[in-house]
């Protein structure tokens, strides 16, 4: 059995939180650069530079990407063999107060939704849990602003919907979210399991590398032609015209119900805020 301080937890999730905030994932770094160079509108193509060096003055100046420092969302895979010395949740929640406190970091969360009180700490987090065999601890934070949250979807389609189905129910999504969500987006969608779990997946989604492709054939084919659908709305940059509205599509499936077909669209803007570290 191998033992992991919290405080050794908290740390790393301090760090995670504003690392997250202030520096772009190399991933989407590198999504923006190809759709600069793809882009066909001069328009468009003038915003994403200026998307890259706000990104630049934000890593140079170490201040936030976004304004919107977003709610802490956490995807945790706790190894069977693990035992964390002190609570793991409270481990984290302890990180994010750390983090968006001495990091400067906006506070967004109230601690409840309808009395509205913020909590002045950006805590709780939201977190997800995964036990999985082996002796380590891995963490993923993905900080999600809510300009682009609002508008993501959840749909309950019936088996007969099928593949078409989801097209048009990921189609529909992204076309109502227009310039609301900052594009271009990276789209999440979670396919299967049932109501809240499609969602779960949906975010997840949204973690994994925007040049990485399901390994799943049809799905893996799905997403490219989600891609080439959307790009092809014309929404582009910001909203203002162009061949580039999404920067990828991340989709996760899950077994589910005969008869259901349940399909999440989770929302996210060009900067898709997310980092792992492994403990």
């Amino acid at each position: 059995m191998r033992e992991i301080i919290a405080q050794e937890i908290t740390a790393a999730v301090k760090t995670m939180c504003i690392e997250a905030n202030l520096t772009l994932a190399p991933d989407m770094a590198r999504a923006l650069d190809l759709a600069k160079d793809s882009e066909n509108s001069s328009l468009g193509k003038k915003i994403l530079g200026q998307l890259q060096e706000n990104l630049k003055l934000a890593k140079e100046e170490q201040i936030p990407i976004c304004q919107d420092t977003g709610m802490a969302v956490f995807f945790v895979r706790l190894g069977q063999e693990v035992h964390v010395e002190g609570g793991l949740t409270e481990a984290i929640n302890e990180g994010v107060r750390q983090g968006y406190t001495e990091g400067y970091l906006r506070k967004s969360v109230v601690g409840d939704p309808l009395q509205r009180i913020n909590t002045r700490d950006n805590t709780p987090a939201i977190i997800h849990y995964d036990v999985v065999p082996g002796d380590e601890l891995s963490i993923t934070i993905a900080p999600k602003g809510f300009g682009s949250e609002n508008m993501s979807k959840q749909y309950m389609l019936k088996p007969a919907d099928g593949v078409e189905g989801v097209k048009n129910a990921v189609i529909k999504t992204v076309s109502e979210a227009g310039p609301n969500a900052c594009p271009p987006f990276v789209v999440g969608v979670g396919i299967g399991g049932d109501f809240e779990l499609s969602a779960i997946l949906a975010k997840k989604a949204l973690t994994r590398s925007a040049a990485q492709r399901s390994n799943l054939p049809h799905i893996r084919l799905l997403e490219e032609e989600l891609l080439a659908s959307i790009n092809r709305l014309g929404i582009g940059p910001a909203g203002l015209g162009g061949k580039n509205t999404a920067l990828a599509v991340n989709i996760e499936t899950y077994a589910t119900h005969i008869a259901g077909l349940p399909v999440a669209v989770n929302m996210c803007c060009h900067v898709n805020r997310h980092k792992t570290v492994k403990l």
